[in-house]
């Protein structure tokens, strides 16, 4: 399991790598907003899970507009390599191509991960009242509705990263079940296990909303 030393020194290679990129260049393929606050410096404000983090370049210092406070170091690395995803591939687009978590490059390796951080708890919580799931992801992410399996809803994550959460309905034979599907241009963007992590982002609050419902 990495330390959060681990996380720290990754976190701070990013952020290297990133200050050599050019910031308008690097806004347009990540698809975020860009502001310039003169001396040089340039804040990308980057929509997330129903927040906007605005990052500062050249520093990349993360700063929540919800709360006015860094995101957690883990978020902070996932748009840390959002960011590098977004200029390596020179502005990957959504194809509309929806592809399982493992057929991801690695994504069979980081398949228990991602079944433990958000798949299970989604058909967990949601799997029994789904149609909980499109009210509450509506309200938490601006989620849409979806015209996959019984109840489904699609989250813009990131900008250039769409989810597809969806749940079938049980019956006298078969419990409840769910999955969630990624664009196929997300392997561009994001590791598997950057995607994992994100999955559970996703998942754990909206379970913690609908557990108060």
């Amino acid at each position: 399991m990495p330390r959060m030393d681990d996380y720290l020194q990754a976190l701070e290679l990013g952020k290297q790598e990133l200050k050599e990129c050019d910031p308008d260049l690097l806004a347009g393929f990540a698809d975020v907003p860009i502001e310039s606050k003169g001396e040089g410096r340039t804040i990308f404000r980057i929509p997330f899970l129903g927040d906007t983090v605005n990052a500062g370049w050249p520093d990349f210092k993360f700063v929540s507009e919800n709360t006015g406070k860094e995101p957690p170091v883990q978020q902070q690395i996932l748009l840390i390599h959002y960011l590098q995803g977004a200029w390596a591939s020179r502005g990957s687009r959504i194809t509309g191509e929806w592809i399982a978590f493992q057929d991801l490059p690695d994504g069979r390796f980081y398949l228990d991960a991602f079944l433990r951080r958000a798949k299970l708890p989604l058909v967990q919580v949601f799997g029994e009242r789904p149609e909980k799931l499109v009210e509450i992801a509506g309200a938490a992410y601006g989620a849409e509705p979806a015209g996959q399996g019984d109840y489904s809803v699609v989250v813009s994550a990131l900008p250039l990263v769409p989810l597809a959460l969806i749940l079938w309905k049980g019956d006298d034979e078969f419990p409840p079940e769910g999955n969630i599907l990624f664009d196929r241009s997300i392997d561009g963007l994001l590791s598997a296990e950057d995607v994992a992590w994100l999955s559970g982002m996703v998942v754990y609050p909206l379970a913690g909303m609908a557990r108060g419902k």
